[in-house]
């Protein structure tokens, strides 16, 4: 999971020098949600459905936004605070980290930032330790901007009991999110070609892609301290797909190592997802 990283001239972030975070403790729900954490821009809550056998737990971060608000993706660009999921062990709950629906670019005329201008559900990676009845609780930490951003944390808890019964609403709202994910890669949507020069700090990258589909957004996102610039000479001709992207190295970083970066590559309405392994 990423640390917090603090934000340096980011104009639509200004303010938040002057205000607060917000700060929420939500009560525990007997039903498998927590009560909604209010916000100016939004709303937040945790939806969860009962263990699968494996001990899988479906779950999801559900974030609504009113009208003009966004939130970040993972890699948050040049602005924004990228959503931080903690949980607390003792409750036998493990957690290895949130999932992402593909973003989009964004571009203020000032700064550009990564991110989702509608309500967005976040998968969670959780799985239960012991058997029995489980108290989940979860701090949460975001943004949710508009002309100003504003940190959203909360206390999320909710109630899942060992003879909970499965809720096909919530159910729903959990298989939705998880079919918005980005896809694995195919035959026709793949890199071919990634490598990494260390001396130029920059990606090159290759794609095939359908073909009737122009890729219009390439995302990455990397080990913490470094940060990816805007795609440059991407040329697209035939569903395959040439990129070259600058990478901002942190001063004690070294050169990025293969399957430390992952690539998800919008192609129209299909998105794929796929950690690079560099040539």
């Amino acid at each position: 999971m990423k640390h917090h990283r603090l934000l340096e001239n980011v104009p639509h972030l200004a303010a938040l020098a002057t205000l607060s975070a917000y700060f929420f403790i939500a009560p525990a729900a007997n039903a498998a949600q927590s009560p909604w954490v209010q916000s100016e821009g939004g709303q937040v809550r945790i939806v969860a459905d009962r263990p699968e056998p494996d001990g899988t737990i479906p779950a999801i971060l559900d974030i609504r936004l009113k009208p003009g608000w966004k939130t970040y993706w993972i890699e948050p660009g040049a602005s924004g605070i990228p959503p931080q999921i903690t949980i607390d062990p003792r409750d036998g709950i493990s957690f290895s980290g949130l999932r992402f629906p593909a973003p989009k670019a964004f571009h203020d005329g000032i700064a550009s930032y990564t991110g989702y201008d509608h309500s967005v559900a976040f998968p969670l990676s959780l799985k239960r330790e012991k058997t029995g009845d489980l108290s989940l609780k979860i701090s949460v930490f975001l943004g949710i901007c508009k002309d100003i951003c504003i940190p959203v944390q909360a206390d999320l808890h909710l109630s899942l009991p060992e003879g909970l019964a499965e809720n096909p609403l919530d159910r729903a709202r959990i298989d939705d999110a998880v079919a918005a994910l980005p896809m694995q890669p195919s035959d026709t949507f793949k890199v071919t070609a990634a490598s990494f020069d260390a001396a130029e700090k920059r990606l090159h990258l290759s794609l095939v892609t359908p073909v009737a589909a122009t890729p219009a957004e390439l995302f990455l996102s990397g080990p913490p301290g470094y940060s990816f610039g805007k795609p440059e000479k991407l040329t697209s001709e035939n569903g395959h797909v040439t990129a070259e992207i600058a990478v901002r190295v942190p001063a004690k970083g070294g050169a990025l190592k293969s399957g430390s970066v992952m690539l998800v590559a919008r192609a129209g309405e299909q998105s794929m997802e796929t950690p690079l392994a560099f040539d």
